[in-house]
């Protein structure tokens, strides 16, 4: 007679573990990953799932003075014309009902922990920037999927990017999935010399860990099970 595996084996509870533990850092220390963790982290990441196993995802790594130059040029691109939303994906046309609701609360959450009061248009204007530095962090990964393969080429790249940052949580390092950088496509492209046949997706600035930044004291919620699923028997 057999019986059956526990719920709770020891690889689900690390799983676990780890999603209870990765946020979206916003406060890095200066020094730099070294290049064996950055591959063991690809390493880990080149694992995820994707449509027939094509893989359509591609990441440009900064290290080192790559990171300081495309940092500047970002920062100062942004200040001399204005975040834009020229994404190469289309991005959300409107937060509503729970789903705008969940974005202010993140928002404010943030705004609480760095000492922005509401109204405080500088300040949100100045910590909104900080998206352009990278949030100080020592690297930053571009992802991009193959342009051919559209939607599920972007939705395969997507499940890379939530491996990624499960592989840097498992790493000790701290990771932030950024639309912002997206946002300034054209530029990024420019920058990388990107080829037309490649869609820029994400940003994911990375490091480790500023533990005593405001910024990383906070943690957003979870919907309720009840509120995201529905189960069906019949």
């Amino acid at each position: 007679m057999t019986t059956a595996n526990p719920i709770d084996t020891e690889q689900s509870l690390v799983l676990e573990q780890l999603l209870r533990a990765r946020h979206s850092c916003r406060a890095y220390r200066p020094e730099q990953v070294p290049r064996d963790v950055i591959t063991r982290l690809l390493t880990i990441a080149q694992r995820s799932a994707s449509w027939c196993n094509t893989q359509p995802w591609q990441a440009i790594i900064t290290e080192g003075r790559a990171t300081e130059r495309f940092r500047t040029a970002l920062e100062d691109h942004v200040r001399s014309t204005g975040p834009s939303n020229a994404f190469d994906y289309s991005a959300p046309e409107s937060y509503e009902g729970i789903y705008l609701e969940r974005r202010r609360e993140a928002g404010w959450q943030l705004y609480g922990a760095v000492g922005i009061e509401r109204g405080d248009r500088t300040g949100s204007a100045r910590q909104a920037m900080e998206n352009f530095r990278l949030f100080g962090a020592p690297h930053v990964a571009i992802i991009t999927s193959d342009a051919r393969q559209g939607t599920y080429g972007a939705v395969d790249a997507g499940v890379y990017i939530g491996t990624f940052l499960l592989a840097a949580q498992a790493l000790g390092l701290g990771a932030i999935a950024q639309a912002a950088i997206a946002g300034q496509a054209p530029f990024v492209r420019d920058h990388f010399q990107i080829p037309e046949d490649r869609k820029v997706l994400v940003g994911i600035s990375f490091g480790y860990p500023d533990t005593a930044h405001p910024a990383n004291s906070y943690r957003t919620s979870r919907a309720a099970i009840e509120d995201v699923a529905t189960f069906v028997d019949r």
